[in-house]
């Protein structure tokens, strides 16, 4: 007898979007459930028609079968798929996952219904119980629910088969730039209900207190029962039900025998109401009730209070014109694959929460269910996006029939399962698709279902950020140029709230002008914000010696970043895959073990709280820049740094400031006499402890320089001449090599994909060859000029070598050619003995900064061992350097050591790699440290940028030609 599921054909069909399959609705069933999490018999075939074979394996639900140990491995695309066919067909070679595990249904089910859930497949889900067919479901990202009240029976096993295919038409809208899996990624569980049950619950509460709660109610069995009601209550106190309703009901048929309704409400006086600063959650319990009172099914749902809207070119949250500090972000772990629990969900929140965020994109589908729960309690908008990209063939889809179900299904479905969180603000209708009739018609179900929450869609505002006809409430471009926002944000014409859905590309050492782009937004009406691109590098803990991931046995073999011995984060190509796009999938904030990048330092200054404005005459001016509460939550302290004089601290009495207001304190510390450079710094910290932070959690570190710095003045010195080799270089007992020009650094990500790194090495600058054309002494003085020729140009270079006190002053000159229109750096290189492991520096610091990233680094006296000091990028790269440094010492255990003054502030690294030890190799497992340190201080350093996927740096950060001085002075400790 045919298979009726596999009859249909479902992996070629795009029409199918389930079979057997229950609505989608809010209604949590985990409380009581029967998990079904853990070890199941496994087979994996070559395609969905093979047969079945009589040998098993086992493998762990939920998991992808990616990463467990199976020939099929991860493999990483962007935009491309990963296979030739066209939409709506997959390849031949189809792999197909076969679970199987007898299941025991409790004796105490009897005459229950009962339902299966499986939380996540990708990307086609066949469900057989004994043998028999039961549904099937698209979409790899939502939960499916099949009822097995007819198949299986109270107190007596059932073999339950889940067949998941990996490769369908569905594949083709779930083209969604990260890694491909296969699997049951999410959990699966058996559930009972009353046949008597809650078919759905809608809440929606409003910031003036309003609370109205709609029930459907619905009996398996058959015909509603006669006498039924539904009870609710708010925090112990009851909801009146609104009569009214039910009567129109029957008068105008709403009610049937099948489908019961009924509106529950209730006004709560002196509301707290919901935000991410202020995320005031109430408790509501829905119960159904038999006609002798008797409880037959129960919701519980935490209620928000909050009104969402857009009102012009403003999008609003309780009234507020908020600002929008987010970041996309998809369910990843390094050892799962696509599988996250929940603690590893409150662990990104809390730290999103920590660097000041307050919004998350659902990067490219739906989330884990768990991940709205935590955004509600913890505090943190959320822009809901549906499981819909077809990047690879947009065009050809947004438009063909045949995938109009599936856009709407996803979209629905996401809507259906969400819409109680009040953490979600934004529904989202999926991502590079192009735009066409799928996209209208799904945000017309959206706006019909619910009025409540703009709609968002990057497609539709692509083709126009004012057109008020198109399916987009929101202008929400990706990598718009600052410049374009601006000029339409001053052009008279928007109608629209603009924030970017994507800004601000995070690919290996990035995230150049995060700082004016939000200058800019603070300072612009119309400009709100947006989602920096993303969350995580997703990067999988892969086992060197074969290739294979390491799995969830993989604990404890990394840190900060850094892998252990044999493992090291695989990107694409890793895994041997044909089709990839290498470490495009290595664009986050943080590494894949969540360690912290350095531009996170750089937001949570951005989105500071609490900001230090000005040093006026008669004080200092603090700013509270929340939307919705005062200061009482923080704590303080004052930090003065003096560039001679060390460091001295006050305690801070803050303000009560409402939100936007403004007071002046005064100067808390008194300035020292001496003429050295002072900054301020006011260390904010949490004041109690929080969900997401304990007590003492720095939360910003706003500071203001309360005086300049003098140039000092050094006289040559009657010494021992300098000693130079026969071309001119520095001998010096310190330095392995000399002091020599540098114009190249280790391509970043951004300068390879923006096509920089193609220029610099096509003028030769990472090979230039010097030339020495005279050396001269004067006195104790030496002057070095040589050139260095690149493949199209000359640079001249002068170097002044004088004894100063103690040491030796080095003024330096270097004349580049028009042709050198943009280069990475000018400065000098050199690199000394081993031993001197300890970095120790006045200015900016502690983390990694660069001319255009530098915001979240305070000037003060900061220090870390040399090799704390590189940053590990997935891929090795420029990295580590600090800028603003004024002056620092390497020393070894015993003090001694070298010690460098700058004539003003650098941009100064100190790792153990020469700019070609990096650029030779594609992970860091690959590196040999150098014994010695490798010092670069640069007169100039271009910008980061982002132009790996957006704008470049702007050009106030790049490196021009002309003439460059600079001038330092070393000494020996």
């Amino acid at each position: 007898m045919t298979d009726p599921l596999l009859a249909l054909r479902p992996w070629e069909a795009p029409e199918v979007t389930s079979w057997g399959r229950l609505p989608m609705n809010t209604v949590d069933r985990r409380a009581g459930a029967l998990s079904l999490d853990g070890l199941w018999r496994f087979q994996l075939l070559p395609a969905p028609d093979a047969p079945v074979g009589a040998v098993w394996s086992s493998t762990r639900v939920p998991g992808a079968w990616t990463m467990q140990d199976t020939d099929d491995l991860p493999q990483y695309t962007n935009v491309r798929m990963p296979y030739t066919e066209f939409p709506p067909r997959s390849p031949a070679d189809n792999p197909t996952g076969v679970y199987e595990r007898e299941v025991e249904v409790p004796a105490e089910w009897s005459g229950r219904r009962i339902v299966l859930q499986v939380g996540a497949a990708e990307s086609v889900l066949l469900v057989h119980v004994d043998g028999r067919p039961v549904g099937l479901s698209k979409d790899s990202h939502l939960a499916a629910e099949f009822d097995l009240t007819g198949v299986v029976r109270a107190g007596e096993r059932a073999v339950v088969r889940l067949t998941v295919v990996k490769w369908s038409d569905a594949s083709h809208i779930e083209d969604q730039d990260q890694w491909w899996h296969g699997g049951i990624t999410r959990s699966v569980l058996l559930y009972a209900t009353d046949p008597l049950h809650l078919a759905d619950v809608a809440v929606r509460a409003r910031r003036d207190g309003e609370l109205r709660v709609d029930c459907r109610v619905r009996d398996a069995a058959g015909p509603l029962p006669g006498g039924w009601y539904v009870t609710g209550e708010l925090d112990g106190l009851p909801l009146a039900r609104d009569t009214a309703l039910d009567r129109a009901h029957e008068e105008d048929g709403r009610v049937s025998d099948f489908l019961g309704e009924v509106r529950l409400h209730t006004v709560v006086r002196a509301v707290r109401p919901w935000s991410a600063e202020t995320p005031e959650l109430y408790g509501l319990t829905v119960r159904l009730h038999r006609a002798d009172g008797t409880v037959a099914d129960t919701a519980r749902y935490r209620v928000g209070f909050r009104d969402v809207a857009v009102v012009g070119r403003d999008l609003l949250v309780n009234d507020e014109r908020v600002f929008v500090r987010g970041v996309n972000r998809h369910d990843f772990h390094p050892l799962t694959g696509r599988t996250v629990s929940p603690e590893d969900m409150r662990a990104d929140l809390v730290l999103l929460k920590r660097f000041g965020f307050n919004a998350i994109r659902t990067a490219h589908y739906p989330n884990d269910p768990a991940l709205y729960d935590l955004a509600d309690e913890l505090g943190l908008y959320v822009v809901d996006e549906a499981d819909i990209e077809s990047h690879d063939h947009a065009h050809e889809i947004a438009d063909d029939p045949r995938y109009l179900n599936a856009f709407v299904d996803r979209v629905s479905r996401m809507v259906l399962r969400d819409k109680n969180h009040p953490c979600v603000i934004v529904w989202s209708l999926g991502n590079e698709s192009d735009y066409g009739a799928h996209h209208d018609a799904a945000a017309g179900w959206v706006r019909r279902h619910d009025p409540t929450r703009p709609v968002q869609y990057e497609g539709a505002a692509r083709r126009g950020w004012a057109d008020p006809d198109l399916a987009s409430d929101i202008a929400c471009p990706m990598y718009a140029p600052l410049e374009d926002c601006l000029a339409h944000a001053l052009s008279g014409r928007q109608t629209k709230p603009l924030i970017q859905c994507e800004y601000s590309h995070t690919m290996g050492n990035s995230n150049g002008t995060l700082a004016d782009h939000w200058a800019a937004i603070e300072a612009t009406p119309g400009l709100q914000g947006g989602f920096i691109w993303e969350f995580w590098d997703h990067g999988i803990l892969q086992r060197v010696s074969d290739g294979r991931p390491a799995g969830r046995g993989g604990a404890g073999l990394y840190d900060n970043g850094v892998t252990a011995p044999g493992h090291r984060w695989a990107y694409g190509g890793d895994f041997g895959e044909p089709y990839h796009d290498g470490a495009f999938v290595a664009d986050g904030v943080v590494f894949p073990d969540r360690t912290p990048k350095p531009v996170l330092y750089e937001h949570r200054e951005l989105a500071a709280p609490l900001r230090l404005r000005c040093f006026r005459h008669e004080g200092l001016v603090l700013a509270n820049h929340q939307h919705f509460r005062g200061l009482e939550w923080l704590a303080a302290e004052w930090e003065l740094s003096l560039a001679d004089g060390g460091t001295l601290t006050a305690p801070a009495e803050l303000p009560a400031l409402r939100p936007g207001e403004t007071a002046v304190v005064p100067l808390p510390l008194e300035l020292p006499a001496d003429g050295g450079e002072a900054w301020l710094t006011l260390r904010v910290t949490t004041a109690e402890d929080l969900p997401w932070a304990p007590r003492g959690t720095q939360v910003c570190a706003p500071q203001l320089r309360l005086r300049a710095a003098v140039p000092a003045q050094e006289e040559p010195a009657v010494a021992a001449p300098v000693e130079v080799d026969g071309d001119g270089l520095l001998v010096h007992p310190l330095l392995t090599a000399a002091p020599t020009l540098s114009l190249w650094r280790a391509p970043t990500d951004n300068d390879e994909l923006g096509g920089i790194a193609t220029r610099w090495r096509a003028w030769g600058l990472d090979a230039l060859v010097r030339r020495p054309l005279s050396v001269h002494r004067d006195g104790v003085s030496v002057t070095v000029v040589a050139e260095y020729a690149g493949t199209t140009g000359v640079v001249r270079h002068r170097q002044v070598l004088t004894p100063v006190e103690g040491g030796l002053r080095i003024d330096e000159e270097a004349e580049l050619p028009e042709e050198f229109d943009d280069v990475a750096r000018v400065g000098s290189v050199f690199e000394t003995v081993a031993g001197l492991d300890l970095l120790e520096w006045f200015g900016q610091g502690p983390w990694e900064s660069y001319p255009d990233r530098s915001a979240g680094a305070p000037v003060g006296h900061h220090s870390l061992p040399v090799d704390a000091l590189f940053t590990p990028y997935l891929r090795p790269q420029e990295s580590g350097g600090r800028n603003g440094v004024r002056r620092f010492t390497l020393t070894a255990p015993d003090a001694t050591g070298l010690a460098v003054t700058l004539d003003e502030p650098r941009q100064v690294s100190v790792t153990r790699y020469r700019a070609e030890d990096l650029t030779a190799v594609a992970h860091h497992d690959e590196l040999v440290p150098r014994p010695g340190c490798v010092v670069h201080l640069d007169a100039a350093h271009r910008g980061l940028g982002t132009a790996s996927c957006g704008p470049d740096t702007f050009a106030s950060y790049l490196v021009a030609p002309g003439v460059h001085r600079w001038s330092w002075t070393l000494r020996v400790l």
